[in-house]
């Protein structure tokens, strides 16, 4: 006899997951990014702002490949993270609820978050 109350194995790598559920995610984990780095960011400013060499410092950083890297995916993360706010906040209102507009909204948010990305390290770097 087979036991049919038995749990599911979901296996994560096979799922299909629609563009509103990544987004979803992606909203979740760079939230809690943002979150994390203030330590960071508040430990930077404070220094940059402690003295001439702390401040040396901090703008010596920007000529490493590493920390253009870590600044290039904090900026996706922050405009991404600001576009699905939007989003969600819109749902919220009603509108966009149906998959029609929820699917092409969310593509939207992804091109605005690149989009957005691409024009902030054109005026950092």
């Amino acid at each position: 006899m087979e036991n049919k109350k038995r749990p599911v194995f979901l296996d994560l790598t096979r799922i299909d997951m629609p563009v509103m559920a990544v987004l979803s995610v992606a909203h979740r984990i760079t939230g809690i990014l943002m979150f994390l780095s203030i330590p960071i960011v508040i430990y930077l400013l404070g220094l940059s702002l402690s003295s001439p060499q702390g401040y040396e410092t901090v703008t010596s950083l920007f000529d490493s490949g590493l920390f253009r890297l870590i600044i290039l995916l904090a900026l996706w993360g922050f405009a991404h993270h600001f576009f699905a706010g939007i989003r969600y906040f819109m749902l919220d209102l009603d509108i966009g609820v149906d998959v029609v507009n929820g699917r092409r909204s969310a593509w939207c948010v992804l091109g605005a978050g690149i989009i957005t990305t691409v024009i902030g390290m054109v005026m950092i770097l």
